[in-house]
């Protein structure tokens, strides 16, 4: 079961989009796919046809009053479920502050649903709360949904620090796999500039990403569902690394194999 932690403290980056509409390719190539909606906005759960009103079990229930997934989630189609979320779901942040364990409540309850799903999906909330190092815990990987413009850059630096420090404390299997851009404008210079700066900045740190975008809206979101599920094609595979003044830097897989080796010899 891969377990995908979509996040971005930048709130309208596309994270929701990305993650509703993945999840609906990923069932319709055959996958079971279970979507947690970790927003108290909620949108996800709105966008998959569920009202948030506040009374039914949501990933509130889950996190708080330590409801199993199976009682929560609702299905949508054949292959597609929801674990939805409310308003109430924001206080969870306050009621978990004195709670031990908290940081790891939802990756204890994910081990009851293994090899339930083929694909577990969680829209994270545009923060770096208890909320979001709940789904960082959980996941044994990272999307990034990213908006190419200037300023999105040094949030992503960020975003790299909190991932490489849940990696190294929590969850050492942790993974950044892709970076995907949203709200893409291929006839404006500011977003050829920053998927210039991109590019480079993702070179240095581990070897070369590729994105190409060919389509729009749903043929998008499958073509990337079909790339996650090609083995042998990767948007971007790296492991984050924090040096002894904190600094992250990706490593690519291929590093980490030859760092090992030399370990070895």
């Amino acid at each position: 079961m891969r377990r995908i932690a979509i996040i971005n403290q930048k709130g309208g980056v596309g994270k929701t989009t990305t993650a509703v509409n993945l999840a609906a390719a990923l069932a319709q190539c055959g996958q079971r796919v279970c979507v947690l909606d970790l927003d108290p906005q909620a949108h996800a759960t709105t966008h998959l046809g569920i009202e948030p009103d506040g009374k039914s079990s949501s990933m509130y229930d889950v996190l708080v009053n330590s409801r199993p997934l199976a009682e929560v989630r609702r299905k949508i189609n054949e292959r597609l479920w929801i674990a939805g979320s409310d308003i109430n779901l924001a206080a969870a942040e306050v009621e978990l502050a004195g709670v031990v364990g908290r940081e790891v409540i939802l990756r204890d309850l994910l081990l009851q649903d293994k090899g339930v799903f083929d694909f577990v999906l969680m829209d994270c909330a545009p923060s770096l709360g208890v909320l979001t190092l709940n789904a960082l815990s959980a996941a044994s990987e990272v999307f990034i949904p990213l908006q190419p413009h200037f300023l999105a850059l040094h949030g992503m630096g960020k975003l790299l620090e909190t991932t490489a420090l849940v990696a190294k404390r929590i969850n050492p299997g942790l993974r950044v796999t892709g970076i995907v851009l949203c709200l893409y404008e291929s006839n404006t210079k500011l977003t050829q500039e920053v998927i210039g700066d991109l590019q480079e900045y993702l070179d240095k740190s581990r070897g070369t990403i590729a994105y190409a975008p060919s389509c729009h809206g749903a043929e998008d979101y499958m073509a990337l569902a079909q790339e996650i599920l090609r083995e042998s094609r990767v948007v971007m595979a790296a492991r984050v690394r924090v040096d002894d003044r904190g600094q992250a830097t990706i490593v690519s897989s291929e590093q980490q194999s030859e760092a090992e080796s030399q370990v070895t010899k």
